[in-house]
């Protein structure tokens, strides 16, 4: 019986351990990312559109960060602005965590 309880012992402590190192990669691991442009915004929400037929929305959060293009707040947020989203794929409905503005993308020219 001695030995049963020091396996178990092991088991848990071998449990603990991979927890504490794979705890954080797992967490982070659930963060996505979603670049396009802002198709509507408001102050509470934005919806950005990958332009290949996806319509994704965003809900603003208190601690939403936005960096680039010189913007630091979401006030700043412009429509038609390219950016990059991060999300936690958990998240229902979606909230922006992190807004990178990008810089601004030419159109295509079309083709006749």
């Amino acid at each position: 019986m001695k030995s049963f309880g020091r396996q178990a012992c092991l088991v848990g402590f071998s449990l603990i351990v991979a927890v504490l190192i794979l705890g954080p990669t797992l967490v982070h691991a659930q963060m996505r990312e979603f670049t396009g442009q802002i198709k509507r915004l408001n102050d509470k929400k934005m919806i950005v559109d990958n332009r290949m037929g996806d319509n994704v929305s965003f809900e603003r959060i208190d601690s939403t960060e936005v960096t680039g293009e010189g913007k630091t707040e979401w006030k700043e947020l412009k429509q038609k602005d390219w950016v990059s989203v991060s999300w936690k794929f958990i998240d229902k409905p979606r909230k922006a965590y992190k807004v990178q503005v990008l810089p601004p993308k030419e159109e295509e020219e079309e083709e006749d």
